[in-house]
């Protein structure tokens, strides 16, 4: 008697997935771990000017990762600062692994600054990275959506950030709005949107004060690790996750206010 053919795959592109210790790296790892075959993005331009640095070698380690896993993996390097990014990204990853199911979105920029020392270009650099690329995303993804009905996943990553961050918290509350629009303006297709605030996690940006600092302000007395974001993110993309739509979750270890 014949196999009977296993269902194909469901595939999810994860922005934001640069570094092996990142949120995103976490999340496209537990993903295909999870059933879904994996479209990733990076920026190496990003990192290399931040104070971690770029990590040359990330892209193949996390597509090693997700292939061990038993997923097909593709790796996109992507400056979505360009308007015409997301819908290359949606193309792409259609083309090569199929159509598009869960659109994750840890991608950003994040450059502290406060209201009397950001620029205009750093703002609205900040704004078209986090904010613009956020909605050209969802449309691009919401244009090619295959379903079936009910099917379909957005999330967005976020943050509490605003006080000497502005650029970066004011695009992230500008990304809040358009996920959570998603919500209601594609239910005729059946695609759930939510955004996740994941807290206090260290990918290698925290200094070892203000570690300490969030660590005490957490009832668990720990920060939050990438695997506790991507537990949240795998599940909401699950079907046992469809029933949650059009939210903010605080995702950050009861963090006091």
């Amino acid at each position: 008697m014949p196999a009977t053919p296993s269902a194909p795959r469901p595939i999810a592109l994860v922005t934001g997935a640069g570094r092996t210790r990142g949120i995103g790296a976490a999340i496209a790892r537990d993903l295909a771990a999870h059933g879904f075959d994996i479209a990733f993005t990076h920026w190496s331009a990003y990192d290399a000017r931040m104070p971690w640095g770029a990590q040359p070698d990330a892209a193949s380690a996390i597509t090693a990762d997700i292939t061990a896993a038993g997923a097909r993996a593709l790796s996109l390097e992507a400056d979505l600062a360009d308007p015409d990014t997301p819908h290359r990204l949606i193309t792409q990853t259609t083309r090569h692994l199929g159509p598009v199911t869960a659109l994750v979105m840890a991608h950003c920029e994040s450059v502290d600054s406060a209201i009397d020392t950001t620029t205009p270009e750093s703002f609205d650099r900040h704004m078209a990275v986090n904010a613009r690329a956020a909605w050209l995303l969802i449309r691009a993804f919401a244009r090619a959506f295959p379903g079936p009905h009910g099917t379909g996943r957005i999330i967005a990553l976020t943050s509490d950030h605003t006080a000497h961050n502005l650029p970066y918290g004011a695009s992230k509350g500008a990304l809040d709005r358009i996920t959570l629009a998603a919500a209601r303006e594609l239910a005729h297709l059946g695609v759930c949107a939510n955004v996740v605030n994941p807290g206090p996690v260290d990918t290698g940006w925290m200094s070892p004060e203000l570690a300490e600092r969030m660590r005490a302000a957490t009832p668990l007395g720990r920060l939050g690790t990438p695997a506790d974001c991507a537990n949240l993110v795998t599940f909401l993309c699950s079907p046992q996750g469809g029933w949650i739509n059009g939210q903010l979750l605080h995702s950050n270890g009861g963090l006091a206010p």
